[in-house]
């Protein structure tokens, strides 16, 4: 039984996975491709082992897949807003497309002080 949980699991995940990164892009670590990964994959083991069937490890990782895909979303949307400035240990940064930080003046973050 346990071993049909662990197949349902995995196959869930990555039928998730694919789903994630399918139309991604250049840009696949994106926010919501991450959080629909990680939310079914931990969807799938919370459904698998409360539940004690394939069906449970599946309809988890279908549940938690959505909700981590709505969280990134929502990261990605606050990401945007803010057009790569971070507000980081009471100062702000910027963050270009490869990731690296440089310090800018505190007017150029949106953040009510």
């Amino acid at each position: 039984m346990t071993i049909r949980i662990v197949k349902a699991a995995v196959v869930a995940v990555l039928a998730l996975a694919a789903l994630g990164f399918a139309g991604a892009g250049a840009n696949a670590q994106n926010s919501t491709a991450r959080g629909a990964i990680i939310g079914g994959a931990a969807g799938a083991a919370v459904g698998g082992a409360v539940s004690g069937t394939a069906g449970g490890a599946v309809t988890g990782a279908v549940v938690g897949g959505a909700t981590g895909a709505a969280v990134g979303a929502s990261r990605d949307r606050n990401r945007r807003y803010n057009r790569g400035y971070v507000w980081r240990n009471g100062r702000c940064y910027y963050r270009d497309n490869r990731g690296r930080m440089s310090r800018v003046s505190n007017n150029r973050c949106n953040r009510r002080r």
